[in-house]
């Protein structure tokens, strides 16, 4: 008896293995992969300029990397005593003008260098809804809880989504023809504007991504289906968090799985299992530090360490 229906996934070509450079953009889906990514100590960017949830903002990103486009200081500004840019998340606000704009252009440039070098570039799209801005007319990635009498909310056409993508997959070529784009639409529920505001934010997403792809030859970007696994393989409470929005812990593992087994090399599986036995002796806590057994497994811990790093010199264990 089959009690549950399953997305079909293939294992793609140019898989990521221990070589690959990876650079994550996008919604907070794409930090739960790349913090899976980082637990395994593949190499990779995440989130330059924090967590970007429209097409808009992580198109303006690339280019501004790209074109060396650095940030001036009419293009931020002070609330409560701190510092803000609208193209990028409040955890890049800082305490001062010259630390926000020195961390801005640090990271436009760190995000043109993996640019130039990456192999893969996973972009999770969270939302069409925008905000722009009244007096500049430009659509920001956050509104650092500035009043919303000073934007105008709108849902982006499918049209307008497909221009950007198409737009975004064309900057990432023109630095680094060989990148593999690897999109996916983030299961997150955008429930504050509403649940078919919701439905229709997605599905907008969706028309215009696959839109975008289908029109262009399939090496130069490929859809990972996290969006349909977490609505029609885990479609039960039971999978989300406390606030029923977020995909909880074992959803992520259970997605995660599923982007292991369609992207990660099966040549990478040993070496990934290496490095979880680490972790997970990192995290060990002894009953007594002292004792020569700890000391023992402490010695054997570090040797394995060593061992890895020697192999994989970019490793990095805390």
């Amino acid at each position: 008896m089959k009690l549950q229906t399953t997305v079909p996934l293939i294992k793609f070509e140019n898989p990521i293995d221990y070589q690959s450079k990876l650079l994550l953009l996008g919604s907070c889906f794409v930090e739960n992969i790349g913090d899976k990514l980082k637990y395994y100590n593949f190499q990779q960017l995440q989130n330059p300029f924090g967590i970007l949830f429209h097409p808009f903002a992580i198109e303006n990103l690339v280019e501004r990397a790209i074109e060396n486009r650095n940030y001036q200081e009419s293009e931020v500004f002070e609330q409560d005593g701190r510092w803000h840019c609208f193209d990028a998340h409040s955890a890049n606000s800082a305490t001062s003008k010259t630390i926000l704009l020195q961390n801005l252009n640090e990271s436009l440039e760190e995000t043109k260098q993996q640019l130039e070098q990456t192999t893969h570039i996973i972009i999770t799209l969270g939302t069409a809804w925008v905000y722009r801005d009244n007096k500049t007319k430009k659509v920001v990635a956050n509104c650092h809880k500035v009043s919303q009498k000073e934007f105008s909310k709108e849902l982006l056409s499918i049209e307008v989504i497909k221009n950007s993508l198409a737009r975004l997959i064309e900057l990432v070529h023109s630095i680094n023809e060989s990148a593999q784009v690897i999109f996916t639409i983030s299961p997150v529920r955008h429930l504050k504007d509403g649940f078919m505001e919701n439905q229709q934010s997605k599905s907008h997403l969706i028309t215009a991504l696959h839109g975008v792809l289908s029109s262009r030859a399939q090496s130069r970007g490929i859809y990972f289906p996290s969006y349909e696994i977490m609505m029609d393989e885990l479609r039960d409470y039971r999978f989300y968090g406390k606030d029923m929005v977020h995909p909880n812990e074992l959803a992520i593992d259970y997605i995660w799985e599923k982007f292991k087994s369609s992207w990660i090399s099966s040549q990478s599986y040993t070496v990934m299992e290496e490095v979880d036995t680490i972790q997970k002796g990192l995290q060990h806590r002894a009953f007594n530090p002292d004792s020569e057994e700890h000391q023992k497994f402490k010695k054997s811990l570090q040797a394995k360490i060593t061992y890895l790093k020697e192999r994989y010199p970019f490793m990095k264990f805390d």
